[in-house]
């Protein structure tokens, strides 16, 4: 289809919207005619032809013309719409209200086309925002803690005349009962637990605290089974309390607990590790909260369509990703009890804040001038097309085609700026104490350590998400 024989015009409209005119010249559309009787040809058998062989005089005098011409506009007008949209460079948003102004019966056709596109917002104030993050450095008391939390590997326990309190171990005879019949599990003798763990039900630790040996406990708890009314019984008698008696820290515990030869030498090995760690997690809240922070300045209201846009996508990336675990959909939220419309209802908080960075980073990125001219944009295709074995030239040309130049520069603009933003917002702590930025760089700054500290973090969302996931 050649894009001179379509010619249009673009108009800026009020609420956000753009009316695209439209004229394809009757040879052309006459070409799409001809398509479309070659679609009709495959499904209709004509006496002495094979199937899709049929030729279009015979289908015009069997049909009528008017068939072929309804196929061509059904078929057509979308291309040349889109064509309309890479000419003049329209960031739509939404599908149009296409109206035929003129050949929908016979010779050229034009059509309007009016189309909300994305809005530009204001973000005052972007200047001047303050991001908390998780403090960069470990505390003394975090590596004490740490280092605590291996003794405690080592502790022994000593039985004490005093009452229970978190961290100490009871020996304990429980019984527990539903509707007076025993409950499979809840019901033994001297049995060893940790005082604070919530190991079996909340109103355990509740009880065993300040209870002392001979003590004998009598209590209700809630059933963890929704389904169920009645309560648990619970009778719990106590028969020893032992503390942990941590081992001394000194260096032969050291040597023998890691592969240090001193206490110091293994605080400096926690120190360098929590440190790089806590790095990794301080830069990374750092994108995220500034992200945050910048959507939290736009005031204006925002296109539903493009929160129906960004929810869909996030739907799909759900339903792509639960398929690949070979995990149905429909199954998924039936075991988590969900349905489709509850769970376009979650994602559309998340999805309206996604939508509100978006356009926000767009303004910042024209306002700093970060939005990349023709050559940085050619320089970065280059990029792109020499890690995916392609030839630049051709692949720009690919894009330009398909109007994606325009969403790539505002990818890279909205890149740039989210990292301008990132090195001069002002950084806090979540003890409102300002945090240096020196303190954001790796102690050697070394790819290896980065990629150590970032993996390790990985590990730590990744176990939170699990977590969360076993408790839906």
């Amino acid at each position: 289809m050649s894009s001179s024989t379509i010619s249009s015009t673009i108009e800026l409209l009020d609420d956000n919207k753009v009316k695209l005119s439209v004229e394809v010249d009757e040879a052309e559309f006459d070409s799409a005619i001809n398509d479309a009787f070659k679609r009709i040809a495959k499904e209709v058998r004509m006496p002495g032809f094979r199937p899709g062989k049929a030729p279009r005089k015979l289908l015009e005098a069997q049909f009528g013309h008017a068939v072929g011409r309804e196929e061509a506009l059904r078929e057509a007008l979308p291309d040349y719409y889109a064509q309309a949209v890479v000419q003049h460079d329209v960031d739509v948003i939404a599908p149009p209200e296409i109206d035929i102004t003129a050949g929908q019966e016979e010779g050229a056709i034009s059509f309007d086309a009016v189309v909300e596109i994305r809005p530009v917002v204001e973000v005052g104030g972007y200047n001047g925002l303050k991001v908390e993050i998780p403090s960069p450095t470990p505390s003394d008391e975090e590596i004490g803690e740490q280092i605590d939390r291996m003794r405690q590997q080592y502790a022994e326990f000593e039985t004490v005349e005093r009452p229970a309190d978190d961290g100490d171990h009871v020996t304990i005879d429980i019984e527990g009962t539903h509707e007076d019949e025993p409950v499979p599990g809840l019901t033994t003798a001297d049995y060893d637990y940790e005082v604070g763990t919530g190991a079996v039900v909340a109103e355990i630790d509740e009880n065993l605290r300040g209870a002392s040996a001979g003590d004998e406990k009598e209590f209700e708890a809630e059933h963890p089974d929704p389904d169920e009314e009645a309560p648990l019984q619970f009778k719990v008698t106590v028969k020893e309390v032992k503390e942990a008696v941590l081992p001394e820290l000194n260096d032969e515990w050291a040597a023998e607990a890691s592969e240090f030869e001193s206490v110091d030498e293994l605080r400096a090995d926690l120190t360098s590790r929590m440190s790089s760690m806590r790095i990794a997690q301080a830069r990374m809240a750092l994108q995220q909260n500034t992200a945050e922070a910048l959507a939290a300045l736009v005031t204006a209201e925002i296109p539903e369509a493009m929160i129906d846009n960004e929810v869909d996508a996030r739907l799909q990336d759900m339903v792509g990703r639960l398929q690949q675990q070979g995990i149905d959909p429909g199954q998924y939220l039936a075991q988590v009890g969900q349905t489709p419309e509850q769970l376009r209802d979650e994602f559309r908080e998340p999805s309206e804040q996604a939508v509100k960075v978006d356009l926000a980073l767009r303004t910042v990125a024209e306002a700093e001038g970060l939005v990349p001219d023709d050559e940085s944009l050619r320089a970065s295709i280059a990029e792109m097309a020499e890690e995916s074995g392609q030839d630049a030239e051709d692949l720009w040309e690919r894009l330009a085609a398909v109007g994606q130049l325009s969403a790539l520069r505002a990818d890279l603009g909205k890149r740039d700026a989210l990292e301008w933003l990132a090195e001069n917002v002002e950084l806090m702590d979540d003890n409102g104490d300002p945090v240096d930025r020196d303190a954001l760089e790796f102690p050697e700054d070394t790819a290896e350590e980065e990629a150590s500290a970032d993996e390790a973090v990985d590990e730590e969302v990744d176990a939170e998400e699990e977590a969360e996931g076993e408790e839906e």
